[in-house]
């Protein structure tokens, strides 16, 4: 019986959240319930509990860290700059001409602003604002419409710099250092922010890739869903048009090229390229004159009250950990994976399974936080690449954006969409792309080396 505890603890945790109370009290919460029952019925060692002030210093102190509010910052001022609203109405009037054209322009939009901003809310919010009342006005389908948008916003999670992959990255450096210990290695190996930022690249941009062949596919099944925009509606003037785009593509590409540039030559690390991209976002407002200080002023409110919930979700995690490893369910964890039948493939199957399952009631920060530190090192113990593992949940994490009840980016788009979109239809539009998820998935599953091969080759390994 006792074994069973930790899961015990963890089912309570998911029932909890469901009624919608703060995750952070949820988890710590929910934690020290178990841990004083537990002391009293002598089947928890308190001593554990000694542990949490060195985790949340340990917490406070972390350099890697540190890029969250930069790239948070960086984000919600680039939302306020109005670059989004330049590059989708340039790309619209570039593929206007061509049936789906609009869903070309919504896909590349949120490719570019995932690269420059790694805010999914910001992205989704936005491209709802500006295409969504655009498409619906050229005859899309109201699915398709939704359901590309919401897609098409979730890139920031796995194309760097995301924030995702900054916070896998400190936990599965950890996790990977565990890991080797527990295996004997006492010089152990470490992976970095900076490997899942080019580790993600090649799987991100396959994702792009993936969503325009499912538009060019409705082109040819259901030509009326995607239709182009009419003649007499479209911009005549074609080297007008070109230098419309030229301008329109330099501040976002710019940045991209000062943060991710930075960090894939070696000239800066992850922490170092958010300053520069936090200080680029400035800069781009000031060029777009957008700038003052009263955005200033929400932008920096918005930055801390993002950056709170993260830590706060953090520390609740922390002491999660601490009673779950207090009650032996690293153990028991390590017990049921080892057990599974086909090894490391079988783990690996049950866990992607498990987290895409979560996903429909737990948001990625929780995922992140509670479940990775667990099966993390033991995945890791497996012989199995801590940069591929990473890249895999990261894509997974990326799906529970779109898997209802409580995915965010059907909430996100639901707060803008008219009222004659239906929830129904929302929900609906995204079931192709979560398909799509899964099926890029599947093919970094076969294929690790989409994930190995550029660290290795820009590392030299």
């Amino acid at each position: 019986m006792m074994e069973w505890i930790p899961l015990i603890m963890f089912a309570v945790v998911c029932l909890v959240l469901l009624s919608g109370y703060p995750v952070a009290f949820v988890l710590g919460g929910t934690a020290l319930i178990f841990a004083f029952f537990g002391t009293l019925t002598n089947t928890f060692d308190s001593s554990f509990l000694a542990n949490l002030p060195s985790r949340l210093y340990g917490i406070m102190t972390n350099d890697t860290l540190i890029a969250v509010p930069l790239f948070v910052f960086m984000g919600c001022m680039l939302e306020r700059s109005k670059v989004a609203d330049q590059l989708l109405d340039t790309m619209s009037k570039l593929f206007g001409s061509l049936r789906g054209g609009l869903g070309f322009s919504v896909i590349i939009v949120g490719m570019l602003l995932a690269a420059s901003t790694g805010i999914v809310g910001a992205t989704v919010v936005t491209m709802g604002l500006l295409s969504l009342p655009t498409m619906l006005k050229r005859g899309y389908d109201p699915q398709v419409a939704t359901g590309l948008i919401c897609a098409s916003g979730t890139l920031g999670q796995i194309i760097p710099p995301s924030i995702i992959l900054v916070l896998l990255g400190d936990v599965l450096s950890t996790a990977y250092q565990q890991a080797q210990l527990d295996m004997g290695i006492f010089s152990p190996d470490t992976v970095s922010v900076g490997d899942l930022f080019i580790g993600a690249l090649i799987p991100g941009l396959m994702l792009v890739g993936m969503y325009a062949l499912y538009i060019v596919l409705l082109t040819f099944i259901k030509p009326k869903a995607v239709p182009a925009i009419p003649e007499s509606e479209r911009e005549q003037n074609l080297p007008q048009l070109l230098m419309q785009v030229f301008k329109a593509l330099i501040p976002p590409i710019a940045l991209i090229i000062a943060v991710l540039g930075s960090i894939l030559i070696g000239a800066a690390t992850p922490t170092e390229a958010a300053s520069v991209g936090a200080m680029g976002a400035i800069v781009l407002a000031i060029t777009q004159r957008q700038f003052n200080l009263a955005m200033l002023k929400e932008v920096m409110l918005s930055t801390t009250r993002i950056t709170s919930m993260v830590f706060i979700i953090f520390v609740g995690a922390s002491l999660f950990s601490l009673v779950f490893r207090g009650f032996g369910g690293d153990e028991t964890v390590r017990n049921i994976l080892t057990d599974l039948p086909g090894g490391a493939f079988g783990a690996i199957f049950i866990v992607m399974l498990v987290m895409f399952l979560l996903g429909f009631i737990l948001d990625f920060i929780e995922i992140t936080f509670v479940v990775v530190p667990i099966v993390a090192p033991i995945l890791l113990t497996m012989d199995i690449n801590p940069i591929w593992l990473g890249i895999m949940i990261a894509i997974n994490l990326q799906t529970s954006f779109l898997t209802p009840p409580f995915g965010f980016a059907l909430f996100y788009l639901r707060g803008v969409a008219p009222d004659s979109i239906s929830t129904t239809q929302i929900y609906k539009g995204v079931a192709p792309f979560i398909l799509i998820q899964l099926i890029g998935l599947s093919i970094l599953a076969l294929w690790p080396k989409l994930a190995t091969w550029l660290p290795n080759l820009v590392y030299g390994q």
